[in-house]
């Protein structure tokens, strides 16, 4: 009865490698190099992230004067790194409804460094990556493919078949793989390096999964969050983090038609507390080393938000938020993240899950182990299926041969 679900479940492991193999090397690949993607643009750029140390720093309200009288525009938020040698990331609003720009500041000389608005080297190869990982270059593309969706949406789609079809790979690969190697546990968790090549390939298909197993199922079940709106709703609903999309206050034809006279405000002055004294305070309830956040309201009434999240090598996922009444500073509303349940933990840390920064650098090194060893999954799963067919070729070729044979004497 074993063998007969075994078969089947080791067909269906097969063909899903075989169908999806080409997509996942290529997502997985881009994957592998996307997980350090903070470090290697910062590598590349450090001019931009990285400042020599020198006298004593600037108040973050000196910055933004400095900045506001340079280039005449308004300062709406503020991103100060943990680390004396980091630069100070400003966010400027020229125009009320633009986006802001990103200046990147020297906290010690005042000067500008660069600003986002034209791409690196570094920036443009990360961004094709992402773009490969996600959409599989398609939105690259102009000419429409199908007249249906989009390019972007197509190159979605075809990643999200694929990472479903890994994630049944992956599944069956448990089942095959644990009574299989129940009673010689032991060389199923090891290479025999001493042998020919295609026993060292089968080695490190099975090894080499089973070590990266809880790696690939978290990627895989993550995936398809950002492919389906059905697979995102239905992980947030799991998890406790579903919020049903609000309901449109544009006004209904029939009350726009009425003739109500608009109500002319008078325009009030946003109040702006100091920078220093927020940073202070938002230190002082959140005691912790960490990168710091902070969105100055742009609208009468509208409260200061501040996002903490930890720094260091085993820094904890889960950014903390905060409101502050903008008059007096007082805290209005604290979101800490260790205070959430669990499951809403989980349902929220759904991109540190799938990249690999749930527990920082640690595991975003695993992560990054496991998405090489997904890469080459397909490759030595093709090649196991390759070696199967040519061994069962041989076994209908000997009658005709030993026919031959007969004949010949």
């Amino acid at each position: 009865m074993w063998k007969t679900i075994r078969k089947f479940l080791n067909d269906i492991h097969l063909y899903a490698g075989l169908i999806c193999g080409l997509v996942v090397i290529a997502v997985c690949l881009s994957g592998t190099i996307y997980v350090y993607n903070t470090e290697i643009r910062e590598f590349f750029d450090s001019e931009r992230y990285f400042v020599e140390v020198q006298g004593s720093r600037r108040s973050l309200d000196e910055l933004k004067a400095s900045i506001e009288n340079e280039l005449q525009g308004q300062v709406v938020g503020v991103s100060v790194f943990d680390g004396e040698n980091r630069s100070v990331q400003v966010s400027l609003k020229n125009d009320p409804e633009a986006r802001p720009i990103t200046l990147f500041v020297d906290p010690y000389s005042g000067e500008i460094l660069a600003d986002n608005k034209e791409k690196t080297s570094a920036e443009e190869f990360m961004g094709s990556m992402f773009s490969l990982h996600r959409w599989l270059l398609l939105d690259k593309v102009e000419e429409p493919i199908l007249e249906s969706m989009s390019n972007q949406e197509l190159g979605r789609f075809i990643n999200g078949v694929a990472t479903l079809l890994f994630l049944l790979g992956v599944l069956t690969g448990i089942v095959i793989w644990v009574p299989q190697k129940a009673k010689n546990w032991k060389q199923g968790l090891k290479v025999k390096w001493d042998a020919n090549w295609k026993r060292v390939n089968h080695d490190l298909h099975n090894t080499l999964a089973f070590y990266s197993l809880i790696a690939l199922f978290i990627m895989a079940v993550t995936g398809p969050f950002w492919s389906y709106e059905w697979y995102r709703t239905g992980w947030q609903k799991t998890w406790d983090t579903y919020q049903a999309p609000k309901e449109s206050s544009a006004p209904k034809p029939e009350q726009a038609s009425a003739s109500v006279e608009p109500i002319v405000e008078e325009p009030m002055e946003v109040t702006v507390p100091f920078l220093d004294q927020i940073y202070l305070a938002t230190n002082l309830i959140l005691d912790y080393r960490g990168m710091v956040r902070i969105s100055l309201p742009e609208k009468p009434g509208s409260d200061i938000s501040i996002s903490k999240s930890r720094t260091g090598f085993f820094a904890r996922a889960g950014a903390d938020q905060l409101k502050l009444n903008p008059a007096n500073l007082e805290l209005k509303e604290a979101n800490l993240f260790s205070e959430l349940p669990v499951r809403q933990q989980i349902g929220r840390s759904v991109k540190a899950l799938h990249t690999g920064e749930i527990f920082g650098q640690f595991t975003k090194f695993l992560w990054f182990v496991g998405c090489l060893i997904a890469t080459s999954l397909p490759i030595t799963g093709t090649l196991i299926w390759l070696n199967k067919k040519k061994k069962k070729r041989p076994a209908k070729d000997k009658k005709p041969a030993s026919r031959t044979m007969a004949q010949a004497v």
